[in-house]
């Protein structure tokens, strides 16, 4: 059995969360294949202690085979849900459930957002890490098509990185905006 367990948000493969955590990991030389990953599809599971990915977590870690967990899920934006969402309420929001599930010994938790804002998700860390003359570029051109983030498609702006960070190869993992995700994922091991 795997010791570790990573729950991020979206499905296990292909989700875009599920992708970077991967590659991250081989990045840093640590072993994917000592990695559970449970991908809790949309953040309100996280907050759901009856959800189905946590009664198979407890269980092995009951059993003695997890041995450390960390939980990644997306800040968002707190005017969308004054409980769940925005960076501290979602961090208190996760440890009630890591208390509810009693597995705060060998928990830890990562908030994704952009560091700067302490907002958004995935996506919004991801242009955080590209060059400020591209992101220049991109707030203008979101500001100039009033596209606004909190509307919630996050798709678009995972294609403005997709094509603003080539030939950045597919992520700036030397970005400081990685290190604390980075030393969560080295105190796994």
């Amino acid at each position: 059995m795997k010791p570790i367990a990573i729950l991020h948000e979206g499905n296990n493969d292909p989700s875009h969360d599920n992708k970077l955590l991967k590659q991250l990991l081989i990045h840093l030389k640590l072993d994917v294949d000592l990695v559970d990953f449970y991908g809790m599809s949309k953040k309100s599971n996280f907050f759901n202690p009856d959800f189905v990915a946590y009664r198979t977590l407890k269980q092995r870690v009951e059993d003695g085979q997890v041995k450390k967990i960390l939980f990644i899920a997306d800040s968002d934006y707190k005017e969308n849900d004054h409980e769940h969402n925005g960076f501290e309420n979602t961090h208190t929001q996760l440890e009630i459930i890591i208390k509810k599930l009693e597995i705060e010994d060998i928990s830890s938790i990562y908030v994704m957002c952009d560091p700067d804002t302490k907002t958004g998700y995935l996506e919004s860390f991801l242009l955080s890490t590209i060059p400020e003359d591209k992101r220049h570029c991109i707030k203008c051109f979101l500001e100039c098509s009033g596209f606004k983030a909190k509307d919630g498609d996050k798709s678009v702006y995972k294609r403005i990185y997709q094509s603003v960070a080539h030939p950045f190869s597919p992520y700036q993992f030397e970005h400081p905006h990685f290190d604390e995700l980075k030393q969560k994922l080295r105190n796994l091991f």
